[in-house]
């Protein structure tokens, strides 16, 4: 007899083949009210969150991850406003790819079709249920997330209050499923939960993703750890290097595309070093450093994993390069392939720093805190993919569908 979780799985791969067909304009609806929804519940949603907060701190969660654990009336806000921007988008379902004739006459067409079943495992972050949830949908798929403990209770009411709002737009309440009341055993599942979900998405820390992708049968979309970088040219403007670098540490410093480490050039390190850790430090940031550096009295030593080190706060590394070609082959062997930004006013050095460094995102003279489905206009995002295969950056509605072949004949055969 299958358990409670067989048939939760067995009704969400139900619920895909309905989603799959159901026209753009149903889907939309039902992500619109999903948003009218979520306001409408804001204060339920808020005192579900409160006990999560507390239980959190009462457990000794860390900083970062109490900052993404919370929710407030602003962040609510933010979350309603990205859904309806997901519903304006366009409909990535049937959209043709490649056509062609062949000289027998067969006509063929190659279409985005949904994946079906979408698996994600995170923590601590209820943002995500709600921006899952919502691409999912637009995507034509069903979910079924693991969002932890630590944020159970919060995920319990946003899961029931989208739920209801599916219904009642006409689309199937098993289309998004939480399976948080099964445990560490549920995510277990999950993983090897393949012929009935077809891709799993894992997001949260560099543990969580290394588990995902080391035990899952069924096929990973891997979104990496953010080991940020950005490198100061010798030809940088300096009062712009310090705005950025101020707004991609300090903006926020729990999500993946805060910096974590500054490099900068030999030839301007004794003024930009001091200028760059002087306003760092101002702002409430530490300086970390595995040498000393010019101007620079007593920074902390870099920690256990070095320049590999993704700090989730107010944390930095400062670095001396000798020039692009060593800032770049740093980059390549401590960052994480997710984001990094070279700052400065020759053309030649950002040419080859944007196509040399090995990175699902690569900036010039710009703030790493952009790389972001909201920002980059996908309204939002499942997460930032840092493999090669399939996709890469962050992924909105587009990256959540796979292809199929569509072939017309007259009764051809093959000789």
């Amino acid at each position: 007899m299958p358990d409670d979780l067989d048939r939760l799985l067995t009704d969400a791969k139900r619920a895909s083949r309905e989603l799959g067909v159901a026209p753009a304009e149903r889907r939309h609806a039902a992500i619109t009210a999903i948003a009218d929804a979520i306001e409408r519940a804001g204060d339920a949603i808020l005192a579900a969150n409160a006990e999560d907060l507390e239980r959190g701190r009462a457990g000794g969660l860390a900083s970062g991850l109490l900052d993404r654990l919370l929710l407030d009336e602003g962040r609510i806000a933010a979350l309603a406003a990205a859904a309806r921007q997901l519903a304006a988008l366009p409909d990535p379902i049937g959209e043709v790819l490649r056509e062609r004739t062949l000289p027998n006459g067969l006509e063929l067409t190659e279409v985005r079709v949904p994946f079906g079943v979408i698996g994600v495992i995170y923590e601590a972050r209820p943002n995500v249920t709600v921006d899952l949830a919502c691409i999912a949908l637009g995507s034509g798929n069903a979910v079924v997330l693991r969002g932890g403990s630590a944020a159970e209770r919060t995920n319990a009411v946003l899961v029931a209050t989208m739920q209801d709002a599916i219904e009642a737009s006409g689309l199937p309440r098993a289309a998004v499923q939480t399976i948080d009341r099964f445990g560490r055993d549920g995510a277990g599942r999950l993983m090897r939960a393949r012929g009935l979900v077809d891709l799993l998405v894992p997001r949260g820390s560099a543990a969580l993703i290394e588990r995902v992708v080391t035990e899952s049968t069924v096929p990973v979309i891997e979104t990496g750890a953010g080991v940020v970088h950005a490198f100061v040219d010798r030809a940088a403007s300096l009062p712009m290097a310090l705005e950025i670098l101020l707004n991609a540490k300090t903006q926020r410093t729990s999500v993946c595309n805060s910096l974590e480490t500054v490099l900068v050039h030999r030839d301007i390190a004794d003024t930009a070093v001091p200028a760059i850790a002087d306003a760092m430090r101002e702002a409430g940031v530490t300086i970390h450093a595995d040498t000393p550096l010019p101007g620079v009295d007593a920074p902390e030593p870099l920690g256990e994993q070095g320049w590999s080190t993704e700090h989730l706060s107010m944390d930095v590394a400062i670095g001396v390069v000798d020039d692009v070609r060593a800032a770049i082959e740093h980059v390549n062997a401590f960052g994480t392939h997710h984001t990094d930004t070279i700052i400065t006013d020759d053309a030649d050095a950002a040419d080859r720093f944007l196509a040399e460094v090995d990175s699902a995102v690569v900036m010039h003279n710009a703030s790493t805190r952009f790389t972001d489905g909201g920002e980059f206009g996908f309204g939002a995002e499942v997460g930032i993919s840092t493999q090669k295969a399939h996709a890469r950056g962050p992924m909105g509605l587009p990256e959540l569908t796979s292809t199929k072949w569509i072939v017309r004949g007259t009764g051809q055969v093959r000789a």
